[in-house]
């Protein structure tokens, strides 16, 4: 593009624009806008992807067969099933089935006299105090509190908590 230096620049940018919106607007014409339909009336046809090869035909099962072998195994199954528990239905319940070799008793030992019975202990009130002292401490500590007065007498709290709970479980 030859410039004339006795022309305005004003000028002269407004032709290069000008050209460029042509260049610009002949490549889009070529290659075509991938968000907008092709028209109709334009006489230029935008070049067809080329068609991938054949697809190779597959016999595949028709759906019914596939349906019908679930059922067939399912059915099979159901079958040994019944089967499988009918060999020992003569049993009584608790009892070995008759293939199973039979148990032998244990000869008959002297048993140890009965244990005293188990006496549930509770715990002191005191002891269930400092658990929930703790668990306090330990939410506190958990979240990442900055105040360390408030910390500080949380801890204070569990510790009277837990010696006053030394103090009620000891004998």
């Amino acid at each position: 593009m030859a410039t004339n230096p006795e022309e305005p620049p004003e000028e002269r940018q407004r032709r290069e624009l000008e050209e460029i919106r042509r260049k610009f607007q002949e490549v889009g014409a070529r290659l075509g806008s991938a968000f907008e339909p092709a028209s109709s009336d334009d006489d230029r046809q935008p070049r067809a992807l080329p068609s991938p090869a054949a697809p190779v035909e597959q016999s595949a099962r028709p759906r019914w067969q596939g349906i019908a072998a679930a059922v067939l195994i399912f059915l099979l199954g159901i079958g040994f099933g019944y089967v499988l528990t009918r060999s020992g239905a003569g049993d009584p319940p608790g009892t070995p089935s008759a293939k199973a070799a039979p148990a032998t008793q244990p000869p008959a030992t002297t048993l140890a006299p009965n244990p005293p019975p188990a006496t549930s202990k509770v715990a002191p009130q005191a002891c269930l105090e400092a658990v929930r002292r703790g668990d306090e401490l330990f939410d506190l500590l958990t979240s990442k509190t900055n105040d360390q007065r408030l910390v500080a007498d949380k801890l204070k709290a569990y510790s009277l908590a837990s010696q006053a709970c030394r103090k009620e479980a000891s004998p």
